[in-house]
């Protein structure tokens, strides 16, 4: 049995009574705000993992080996 549209708008309508409209769009835009970190902080990972090396015409792109623990 899935939410269907009214119960969703029901929900939605009691938050919005509770809360009020600013802290709802509030929360929201901290909960955008995190996901833009978030996604900047992958893509930062994989530039700095990632190195590009160019030459003339010819671009080579380096990537680190993983790394290998040895237990003794």
């Amino acid at each position: 049995m899935g939410l269907g549209f009214w119960q969703v708008a029901i929900v939605g309508g009691i938050v919005v009574l509770l809360f009020g409209r600013g802290k709802v769009s509030e929360l929201m835009g901290d909960i955008g705000k995190g996901i833009k970190s978030f996604k900047k902080g992958l893509a930062d990972e994989e530039a700095e993992r990632t190195k590009t090396i160019e030459h003339g015409e010819t671009t080579v792109v380096v990537e680190p080996a993983e790394k290998t623990h040895r237990v003794s």
